[in-house]
């Protein structure tokens, strides 16, 4: 049976993982982190730094969704 995303309950303890603390943070960037950050980089006028970690690319994606108005 399969589940929509929209239907799964969130966390119920709330746990929301720093970048820092993600086991696989060290690894590069997922295609779609990456296609993300170019989008949301292009919008904001500024360059992608090469050779992001999966958790560097997080960060900033949150800054540029931030600075672009994306992901309120």
């Amino acid at each position: 049976m399969m589940t929509d995303r929209n239907d799964q309950q969130p966390d119920p303890r709330g746990a929301i993982k720093n970048p820092e603390q993600w086991v696989t943070g060290d690894e590069p960037p997922t295609a779609a982190q990456e296609s993300y950050l170019h989008t949301l980089a292009r919008e904001a006028g500024e360059e992608v730094p090469d050779a992001l970690t999966k958790a560097e690319a997080s960060r900033r994606i949150d800054e540029l969704q931030e600075e672009t108005g994306r992901g309120r």
